[in-house]
């Protein structure tokens, strides 16, 4: 049995703690929900104090026991973090269970793939997800490209966020309801942090579907790393749309806004809203389209104190044109995975300031540990020799361990076979880095990414930057095309630093309307030539590429939109050269 002094080490205590009797913070604002701007501007649809938070969440609980939802069940989530969304969410949690984030938008054979796995006994679902995934409105969805599950036809207990709408499942219950019920915390278990709260399904096959698996202790030790980084405070305002942010002020007993749209749907609407705000998260396509709009004259050029950026490779363009352009925000950029999050971060100006090669992450948060396991052909005797902050720096796998680990993979965790239960220690990240004299990761590429060729180790992630620097050069990725013989060859994919419109980009990759894997390369593109004839320049003799061709866009593959590497090696590999000795000949003789 759990202690009850344990409950400040579970994700919920302190957030309950603030709405208890008496505390400064009961009366405070928590949630604070926009409208979407109709005939005139936005406004705040709802606010709910610390003290009805926890009135709301421990009733939902107590409503979810009495309906048999014990400790350890499991509930899919699927509802938006809207008050409803974070009530039910944490009601779930305070109840002893897991919820687990399921993408609706996957295919439905890998939807059943991971429910299956999941083995859960309820379906947290909004009532529109209902009412599109069969009827009238599921044809309507399919035109539109959209397929989503049947949830009403889980066979499951069913709750449903919002109003009853059509497609409902009978006998569902409303969230409202339950978060209206009388709280009885003799029925409701002790706030135990080493239980499983949160399981994300991360990749994976229908075979074998791939999540992650948080405790309610593991969530808070993030949290608050977060909540330290952004030096939050009562009476702060954060304003996102993303748990990843919102429960840390919570945690800070600060107002968490949520807006009505994500800014990647309406950006202008979340920028206003921005103004006076303590804090913001964005992902670098949401920062790109909040300077447009900034530089447009669309929103004011008023940023949040803070603005932490992450979700995918934060490039050092990107930070420029941002300083540049709200001058008054701090930005920060994250580096984290779903297994452990955050890691580390950077100030812009830290970032910016940094001359070696590689990107440059931060330094470990406190109580994050950071080795490296030193790849093939890289070792005392065989160093990587890099330039960088140190000199010769050696390049392995990083490996993350600290309080905000996961406790592992759901289906090893679940799998006695596999000493289920079982809890890491560490995290095998799969990227490749080296660690600078002042002990910061310098990310270099990933292991998958990382070419072999003869017994040259080539990282892209160390060189792709000074190829993206060059003059015209807006796009650089070095890619490894597979040879029957097992070794492989070397293509530079590069772009143009003007878009067909002939306005300057700011480094993200481009997207057309094709399929993100259908590319044009040209090896005769007159960039081309120019990039050979520099290249001497900029990359050791042994990463000099065979090939070098002109790409029209960079396709990208994903949730986080990443460059697609496979997709690029595929497109070079009709232009790589048959034999060792014509690539010699056509890249080396080119360049050298």
């Amino acid at each position: 049995m759990t202690a009850p002094d344990d409950a400040a080490r579970h994700l919920l205590g302190p957030i309950l703690e603030r709405g208890g009797p008496g505390h400064p913070s009961a009366d405070a604002v928590a949630l604070r929900r926009w409208t979407r701007p109709g005939r005139r501007d936005a406004r705040v649809r709802e606010e709910v104090t610390y003290a009805d938070l926890a009135r709301r969440v421990e009733a939902t609980a107590t409503a979810l026991a009495d309906d048999g939802f014990a400790p350890g069940d499991r509930a899919l989530f699927s509802v938006r973090p809207r008050p409803a969304g974070v009530v039910l969410a944490f009601g779930v949690v305070r109840a002893g269970g897991t919820i687990v984030f399921v993408d609706p938008g996957s295919t439905p054979e890998l939807f059943t793939a991971r429910v299956s796995a999941a083995e859960p006994s309820l379906a947290t679902t909004e009532s529109l997800l209902y009412a599109v995934s069969r009827g009238p409105l599921r044809r309507l969805a399919r035109s539109r490209g959209l397929l989503l599950p049947d949830y009403a036809s889980l066979p499951l207990r069913h709750v449903h966020a919002g109003p009853w709408l059509p497609g409902v499942p009978r006998g569902s219950r409303a969230a409202r309801r339950l978060a209206a019920r009388p709280v009885d915390r003799a029925a409701l278990p002790l706030l135990d942090p080493d239980r499983e709260a949160l399981t994300v399904f991360t990749s994976g096959t229908t075979a074998q579907p791939k999540a992650v698996v948080h405790t309610a202790g593991s969530l808070l030790a993030g949290c608050d790393l977060l909540r330290d980084v952004f030096e939050l405070a009562p009476g702060d305002v954060v304003h996102t749309d993303q748990m990843l942010l919102g429960v840390p002020a919570l945690l800070a007993g600060a107002t968490w806004s949520v807006p009505a749209d994500p800014p990647g749907r309406d950006i202008t609407t979340f920028a206003r809203q921005l103004d006076g705000a303590a804090g913001t998260y964005l992902v670098p396509a949401d920062v790109t389209a909040l300077l447009d709009a900034v530089e447009a004259g669309t929103v004011p050029a008023r940023g949040p104190r803070v603005a932490l950026v992450g979700g995918a490779p934060v490039t050092r363009a990107l930070l420029e044109r941002a300083t540049r352009a709200l001058p008054g925000t701090r930005w920060v950029a994250v580096y984290g995975m779903t297994e452990i999050l955050p890691v580390a971060v950077v100030e812009a100006r830290e970032k910016l300031a940094h001359v070696g090669d590689g990107d440059l992450v931060g330094a470990p948060l406190p109580g994050t540990v950071a080795r490296l396991d030193l790849v093939e052909g890289d070792g005392p005797d065989d160093p990587a020799d890099r330039p960088g902050d140190g000199g010769t720096d050696v390049v392995g796998e990083l490996v993350l361990s600290g309080p905000s680990l996961m406790a592992g993979y759901l289906h090893d965790l679940d799998d006695p076979a596999r000493g289920g239960g079982a809890r890491v220690a560490e995290h095998r990240t799969g990227d490749l880095a080296r660690l600078d004299d002042a002990g910061r990761i310098v990310l270099v590429g990933r292991t998958r990414d990382m070419i072999i060729r003869g017994t040259t180790n080539i990282y892209p992630g160390l060189f792709e930057p000074r190829v993206a620097a060059l003059d015209g050069v807006r796009d650089a990725l070095l890619v490894g095309v597979p040879q029957v013989d097992g070794d492989e060859r070397v293509a530079l994919v590069v772009t143009s630093a003007r878009t067909s419109a002939g306005s300057v980009t700011d480094g993200a990759p481009t997207r057309g309307a094709r399929p993100d894997g259908d590319v044009d390369l040209d090896p005769d593109h007159p960039l081309v030539e120019l990039v050979r004839a520099a290249l001497p320049g900029v990359l050791d003799h042994d990463a000099l590429p065979d090939v070098v061709l002109h790409a029209d866009r960079v396709p990208l593959a994903g949730r986080s939109r990443k460059p697609d590497r496979a997709a690029l090696s595929r497109a070079a590999a009709p232009f790589v050269p048959a034999t060792p000795a014509a690539a010699g000949r056509d890249a080396r003789g080119a360049v050298a």
